[in-house]
């Protein structure tokens, strides 16, 4: 089966081209090529797939040409991953499955119907707008915190750090514990300190995220997306324009009246071939 690795600030994903559907993706199949020591490695899986030839996008086919089917990497689904959706723009471009033109490019996902624009090795994906509706605590390391719960397509907690707790120290080897009945499919947890400014932004913060079906990854777009909705509601603003860094590099997001546009790099890294394991 060919391949494609791909990253978007170090989120990185396996890209598999699958134009017809024709691919029996499963659990299994899926966690073992994202095993980084039996596998390729990876945060999650990207299959290609025409919306048309997939009965998850057929419904937004008259829309989008493409479907983006997206995979946690232990083999669970996503709603929506936005910086799997920057890299996979980037692979439609790439291998010439879509051309670049003036108008942003759209691309049917589980989510909904999101567009991209193409500014060099900066990608950006436009989604809905983040919206807070309700509070929650998570706890890591025997630390409990308040955070807002965050919808984005997809569900996250972000929750800021005291002052006195340094970010890079928290233990994130393990889920947070969070509210089941809140949260019955899961939930994306961010933990937020202030940053230093940076001109041009209304604002900055540092992030770590503990991602469903992927444990700790180096970024995390919709996250970043949940992560500024929060920091410019905490100082007063609706709409505006967030410096949001992670592990892996720097993400800008600009939120308006009724969308999130997410920003950042998106790279293809290398090309393959891998034999499928057999079935377990």
């Amino acid at each position: 089966m060919e391949f494609t690795k791909g990253h978007g600030t170090g989120n990185d994903f396996v890209i598999l081209p699958d134009p017809d559907g024709a691919l029996d993706l499963t659990p299994g199949l899926v966690a073992a090529l994202c095993d980084r020591r039996r596998g390729i490695g990876g945060d999650g899986v990207l299959r290609v797939v025409r919306a048309a030839k997939h009965p998850e996008g057929a419904a937004l086919a008259g829309e989008a040409e493409w479907f983006m089917d997206y995979w946690n990497s232990d083999g669970s689904f996503a709603e929506m991953c936005g910086n799997g959706a920057r890299v996979f723009v980037r692979y439609l471009l790439e291998t010439g499955l879509a051309t670049p033109s003036g108008a942003a490019l759209p691309v049917a996902t589980r989510a909904g119907l999101v567009r991209a624009r193409v500014e060099g090795a900066e990608v950006a994906v436009e989604m809905r707008r983040p919206r807070l509706y309700d509070t929650a605590t998570a706890t890591v390391g025997g630390l409990t915190l308040t955070g807002a719960a965050v919808d984005v397509g997809n569900p996250h907690l972000v929750c800021a750090l005291p002052a006195s707790l340094d970010l890079g120290g928290l233990d994130l080897t393990r889920a947070p514990d969070v509210d089941p009945s809140l949260f019955p499919s899961g939930v994306n947890v961010e933990f937020t300190t202030p940053g230093e400014p940076v001109e041009g932004t209304d604002g900055h913060v540092l992030m770590r995220v503990y991602e469903r079906g992927s444990a700790e990854t180096l970024s995390c777009g919709t996250g970043a997306c949940a992560v500024a909705a929060v920091a410019l509601r905490d100082a007063g603003r609706e709409t505006g324009t967030m410096t949001v860094d992670v592990p892996g590099g720097r993400l800008t997001i600009t939120i308006t009246d009724d969308t999130c546009w997410l920003s950042g790099p998106a790279v293809l890294v290398a090309t393959g071939e891998i034999t499928l394991p057999p079935p377990s």
